[in-house]
């Protein structure tokens, strides 16, 4: 069962699992198709996209009107969308703004750039935690393939458990650990504020983790720049 975080009328938000692709692929029944079976709605749409390795919040649309309002305010950045992950390499700096083209590189994958013609933007800030861990908090302004992923590995900071940016034998590793973490926007002038705690992964259990994204349940009160 997935895990209801927010049922409107017009739309739902899910804890989207880890490991999970939103589009069918090689599935015999599709993501949306299971959620639309266990929420008994005749037909789902997808509003945005996390990656396969990605948790946390997703929102899809219940009728087509709510698709093309949720859609419309994404495409003029007025939702606001916060990540986690979690690293054990030491970043560049440990708050500010990343900012680049990215251009596909090799095997599936997508480097940054130094240019910004139609630049992938993220402003994160970083906190030190247990056994060499860092805690990365990221507000994405843009929404580009792997942006989150690929904004810390340029910071020298790649996510522990993402195989494709950062490969490891290390078998102890047990998801890949990327958290779609918060929401913000308004919706027909309701204001939606949700949180959503990661509920799988053994390194997000440990409790100077636990502790620290208790002190982020808010992330939007956090003095972010205006971009």
């Amino acid at each position: 069962m997935i895990n209801i975080m927010f049922d409107h009328p017009d739309f739902v938000v899910i804890d989207k699992p880890t490991g999970v692709s939103v589009h069918k692929d090689d599935q015999a029944v599709s993501f949306v198709a299971k959620l639309q079976q266990q929420l008994n709605e005749p037909q789902l749409f997808l509003v945005h996209r996390l990656d396969k390795i990605t948790s946390g919040l997703l929102i899809l649309a219940k009728k087509t009107t709510a698709n093309g309002l949720l859609s419309s305010t994404f495409q003029q950045r007025k939702i606001e969308k916060y990540y986690i992950a979690l690293t054990d390499k030491r970043p560049s700096k440990k708050q500010g703004l990343v900012k680049g083209d990215m251009v596909r590189s090799r095997r599936g994958t997508w480097k940054l750039q130094r240019s910004a013609e139609n630049p992938a933007i993220s402003h994160f800030f970083s906190y030190g935690c247990e056994k060499g861990l860092r805690l990365f908090l990221i507000k994405p302004y843009t929404g580009k393939t792997h942006q989150i992923r690929v904004a810390l590995k340029s910071l020298g900071s790649p996510i522990i458990g993402d195989k494709r940016y950062y490969p490891t034998p290390d078998e102890t590793i047990d998801r890949g650990y990327l958290h779609a973490f918060a929401l913000q926007f308004y919706y027909q002038d309701q204001l939606i504020q949700l949180h959503c705690m990661p509920n799988t992964g053994r390194l997000f259990t440990l409790e100077s983790i636990q502790q620290q994204l208790s002190q982020l349940s808010k992330p939007w009160l956090l003095n972010w720049p205006k971009v």
